[in-house]
């Protein structure tokens, strides 16, 4: 037995040691993995389940846009909407997602997770299926502004709640495996929205209605499954045992949140004011320019590109499921070298390169620009799980656990802003002012995480021993 002397809170970008008294067994890896293995079977189907209807809910109008628009039933002539009051209604769902981001984690955290996780499920649900019957261009913007409110805590929410449960050097991976629901979500969105596509005039309503009921129903069953079956904390997992809960504890190594420490102010404005976070945050904005570009146009891209009708449907499926595994792979990789900013800054060299070729070279190429799309999306949703995994391990007491998580997915609304309005249709098949702009992003994103990096490297080496050390 040896005894943990110290954790670490961050203040003013210092290690400063504070102390507690509990004896803690130093675990072998095989003891770490038992644990882990099974807190993954409890916790990692209800988070993968619930970002993947998360995602479907909040992307399923990129299909509803051009499903069945040979025939005149798409959403966009149904309701009489026209481009620019589309992209509004996708703005403002951006504007309430960046708005209520942060004060929805700390929601959490005062109602427990599954209660908050359980409520955010049933209302973003229930308002895509209600989606489903607008009639009008107002009624669709004030459903998706409301959209954006109840789906802004589920990302962020669940990154904090997995710094309760996971290290340092297992959270990534499993960002990673829910993150990757979103690319999943795209591939069966597609796959999806082709199968209901048949049911066109199906009990008087068109194929896009059906898809924002189908997709949101489920939702509800979801968030009771949440609200009886998903743990809440460590402390208090029954169906953890004593020595479990200790091996858990000594995994975290010095920066463990508990689920019974309490928020305070004054760390909360010492995390707002730290500005080695805000480079975390600008770098997440950057790369989020990117991911609601793709998200949001990637069936109007290839539509535009040269495949048609349903075809243009079951071609957004390579695309993410490319990106799923490219994204697990770089988590793994990110975890094993407890090394997040270098994998960042690659995926942002690769999206540089993928987003310019398209954007300055002129071919006639629909394969070639199929596949710059292909190569786009596994960079943009590669860096993702390592960028989430980054600020939260470089922030020690739960507070800043909860305010830098939220606040780091909050900024990705001013990128998802841009992005709604880079791709326009009259620019297909180049896309030049998109690409160029998510080339740019995307190089930015690339300077600023090896910039962070080598700081964090640096600090470390300034760092006594026994010190707890940055995660570069």
């Amino acid at each position: 037995m040896s005894e943990s002397q110290d954790t670490e809170k961050d203040t003013g970008g210092d290690c400063i040691p504070l102390e507690y008294s509990d004896e803690i067994a130093q675990p072998t890896k095989e003891e770490c993995a038992r644990v882990y293995r099974k807190i993954d079977r409890r916790i990692l189907p209800f988070l993968a389940v619930t970002y993947l209807l998360c995602y479907l809910d909040r992307t399923n109008i990129g299909n509803a846009q051009v499903l069945n628009n040979g025939t005149g039933d798409d959403l966009l002539t149904s309701i009489d909407m026209n481009d620019h009051q589309y992209r509004i209604a996708l703005m403002l769902f951006m504007v309430a997602y960046s708005l209520f981001e942060a004060p929805s984690n700390l929601a959490m955290k005062t109602f427990t997770p599954p209660v908050w996780l359980a409520f955010l499920v049933i209302c973003f649900g229930a308002l895509c299926a209600g989606i489903g019957g607008s009639n009008n261009a107002s009624t669709l913007m004030a459903l998706r502004f409301l959209l954006g409110a109840s789906e802004a805590g589920v990302y962020p929410g669940m990154i904090f709640f997995l710094s309760f449960w996971y290290g340092p050097r297992e959270r990534a991976i499993r960002i990673a495996i829910f993150l990757c629901s979103a690319t999943l979500a795209g591939a069966f969105g597609g796959a999806i929205a082709y199968g209901v596509a048949h049911m066109n005039g199906a009990g008087g309503l068109q194929a896009w209605r059906w898809l924002f009921i189908i997709e949101g129903l489920p939702c509800f069953i979801l968030a009771v499954a949440i609200f009886f079956f998903l743990p809440s904390y460590p402390e208090k997992a029954t169906w953890l045992t004593a020595e479990e809960k200790a091996i858990l504890k000594a995994s975290f190594s010095s920066n463990m949140a508990r689920g019974d420490d309490k928020l305070n102010w004054s760390d909360a404005k010492a995390t707002i004011k730290d500005p080695r976070l805000w480079v975390h945050y600008i770098i997440y904005s950057l790369v989020g320019i990117g991911v609601s570009s793709l998200s949001l146009f990637a069936p109007a891209i290839i539509q535009g590109i040269g495949y048609t009708g349903l075809e243009a449907q079951l071609f957004t499926i390579p695309p993410y499921a490319c990106a799923y595994f490219v994204a697990l792979t770089a988590a793994y990789i990110s975890d094993k070298f407890v090394c997040r900013g270098l994998v960042a800054a690659i995926f942002g060299f690769t999206g540089f390169v993928t987003f310019l070729i398209p954007a300055c070279i002129p071919s006639p190429s629909l394969h070639f620009r199929y596949a710059m799309l292909v190569l786009s999306a596994c960079s943009v949703f590669g860096s993702l799980p390592a960028l989430c995994a980054w600020v939260s391990d470089n922030v020690h007491n739960t507070t800043a656990a909860s305010v830098a998580s939220g606040l780091n997915i909050a900024f990705t609304g001013p990128g998802q802003i841009i992005g709604v309005w880079i791709y326009q249709s009259r620019q297909a098949p180049r896309y030049q002012t998109g690409h160029a702009v998510n080339a740019a992003s995307q190089f930015l994103a690339m300077i600023l995480a090896l910039g962070l990096w080598v700081y964090y490297r640096r600090q470390n080496a300034k760092l006594a021993p026994g010190q707890q050390k940055w995660v570069p």
